[in-house]
């Protein structure tokens, strides 16, 4: 590890950053990963100018993403990504999951937040902090950041099967975005995880949000691809519900185990073909919506 020098003459650690990347031809697979985002700017007591080209980490989320404030954890180091050797890329990474979530522009709340604070009558401070204009719950339906794929709607679907094969695991690993303990209320985690097999690799993104004795939502993008194929199957589905209205034992709090207890409320389904045409989207704003 390496001290440097911040505003105010405080020396911090600079954390090294973990890092590991595989070829499984014709895929490049890399990750980073390291510590959570500082609370301030690290080079300046009024921050980097909108101008600096070297602006710290820290001013570079604050200006981006322009909310009220971040989550408590923000990992700006962890990052996957996978690159095609023909130019196809998808990447995940906490700046592009944040710029999905509803900032003071929108007025967003969620139909429950009168009975959180009900609830929750001994954090009133932190709730009238809260529940303003903007979602401080982080909800994201963020599915990737993508370039060089052509997008299609399409009905065939992810084979849960084939997934189920016991294969040997050739690479696995698990990184969080970010993650908010709602003032010890609860949770929102966002997260992705990775795995590659000899025929395949599956990679799950989940948004993951629990209030609780209020509610619980799950986002999850989905996305598997069989080696030699020239297309990624990508799915995307949003789940929630209150705690009263799902039949689930009071303690299951894990994702995976209340994610069957909740309804389905929207979903997308693509076909992600590799392709050499040069298209950039975080979120894919181009493609149209199911509700149910």
């Amino acid at each position: 590890m390496t001290a440097i020098k911040v505003h105010g003459g405080i020396d911090i650690l600079r954390l090294p950053v973990n890092q590991e990347e595989h070829i499984y031809h014709p895929w490049h697979v890399k990750y980073t990963q390291s510590h959570i985002l500082h609370s301030k700017c690290s080079k300046s007591e009024n921050g980097c100018g909108d101008k600096d080209i070297d602006s710290c980490q820290f001013c570079i989320f604050s200006r981006t993403l322009d909310l009220p404030h971040m989550p408590d954890m923000v990992f700006p180091n962890n990052i996957l990504t996978l690159k095609h050797q023909n130019g196809a890329t998808i990447q995940f990474n906490a700046l592009d999951s944040l710029k999905t979530v509803s900032n003071g522009k929108i007025n967003v709340q969620l139909a429950c937040a009168e009975a959180w604070k009900e609830s929750r009558s001994e954090s009133s401070e932190y709730l009238e902090e809260k529940v303003k204009p903007f979602d401080w719950t982080f909800t994201t339906n963020y599915m990737g950041t993508i370039s060089n794929f052509e997008i299609q709607e399409t009905t065939e679907r992810i084979d849960v099967d084939k997934l189920k094969r016991r294969e040997k695991i050739l690479f696995y690993h698990d990184l969080t975005l970010f993650e908010d303990e709602l003032h010890d209320n609860g949770i929102a985690v966002c997260s992705v995880k990775i795995r590659v097999m000899p025929s395949s690799f599956y990679i799950l993104l989940r948004y993951f949000l629990r209030i609780d004795g209020v509610m619980f939502r799950i986002n999850d993008t989905r996305i598997y691809h069989e080696f030699g194929q020239d297309y990624l199957l990508r799915e995307f589905t949003s789940r929630e519900a209150k705690v009263e209205e799902i039949r689930a034992s009071p303690l299951c709090i894990e994702p995976s185990e209340i994610a069957p207890y909740l309804p389905l409320t929207k979903c997308q389904y693509h076909k992600l073909i590799i392709s050499s045409k040069t298209e950039s989207l975080t979120n894919n704003q181009t493609v149209n919506e199911v509700t149910i």
